[in-house]
């Protein structure tokens, strides 16, 4: 008697909602200390109390199928079948996560599709710690906008399988839905807007410094070609005389190699000597500092 469904239940897809969760599960469910100390004649105001002792969320766990109390009060709220406003109710509370977690398990089971959107989708922004406790017994960290997404997309949540669930494309086509707007959207809005400003600050800089010829600009950006001419100039003049100094050749070498007899030598051994010679580098280098210093 205590695990039979009440009697004024509808069906849910056709069938007893206790028959959403598979009959091994159900069977467990009934066998386990929990549901028969915790579970036993509960209603729709004193499953509130036990939801709000809820620390985790899971399916079974362990070789011998073990259920956890999330499963054992979703199984609950399957066969007392509580009131709409309550389970809206369940997913509005901000106060206790795992009361939300219930409440969005159950809708998920039992609403329709337009439901389903209506009231998970807003969870999406809530981003808070929740444990969830694997096959083995031991405990993952998740969020409740990943558990929500878990229900919205996958087939199997906590070990029970989701009724099918129409996609909300189709419903928006369907003129059903109105179309999700993220609350992300408003932040990228406002980058890209920050963004075109400052474009557009930037054009309007560079239009202002063409209009005063470069003027505002640090030193060696925003020269004008009057400026940068005549430093040209100095330092291509600079380089051809140093070329030339370097280029031309010693006196003492010409009078050196008009009285030499040997003109046999080839040009090869005359540039030998010629890189040899340290007199005329240094004498260069003291005319082009001399021509430097008188600048």
């Amino acid at each position: 008697m205590a695990n039979r469904t009440v009697k004024d239940a509808n069906s849910i897809h056709g069938t007893n909602p206790q028959y959403l969760v598979e009959k091994i599960i159900r069977t467990r469910i009934y066998e386990s200390k929990y549901w028969k100390e915790e579970c036993f004649g509960l209603t729709a105001e004193l499953v509130v109390d036990k939801a709000m002792e809820l620390k985790f969320v899971g399916g079974v766990f362990g070789g011998n199928i073990k259920p956890t109390p999330f499963l054992c009060l979703t199984l609950k709220m399957l066969q007392i079948q509580p009131e709409k406003d309550i389970i809206v109710e369940f997913i509005k509370n901000e106060d206790f996560k795992y009361v939300r977690l219930l409440g969005a398990m159950y809708m998920r089971l039992t609403g329709t599709a337009v439901d389903c959107y209506k009231y998970l989708e807003p969870l999406y922004n809530d981003y808070r710690k929740i444990k969830s406790q694997n096959r083995n017994g031991e405990f993952e960290l998740m969020h409740v906008d990943e558990f929500i997404d878990e229900l919205l997309h996958a087939e199997r949540v906590c070990d029970i399988i989701l009724p099918r669930l129409q996609k909300r494309q189709v419903l928006e086509e369907a003129e059903m839905l109105d179309p999700r707007i993220s609350a992300l959207e408003e932040d990228l809005d406002e980058v890209e807007s920050s963004e075109d400003e400052d474009e557009e600050e930037e054009k309007i800089n560079r239009a202002a410094v063409c209009l005063s010829g470069g003027a505002d600009l640090p030193r060696g950006e925003g020269e004008t070609r009057e400026r940068r001419r005549p430093r040209l100039r100095r330092r291509r003049w600079t380089l051809n005389v140093f070329l030339f100094c370097l280029n031309s050749p010693s006196p003492r070498r010409e009078r050196h190699r008009s009285k030499s007899p040997r003109r046999h030598r080839s040009r090869s051994r005359d540039r030998r000597h010629r890189s040899k010679s340290p007199g005329r580098f240094c004498r260069d280098q003291r005319s082009l500092y001399q021509w430097r210093s008188g600048l």
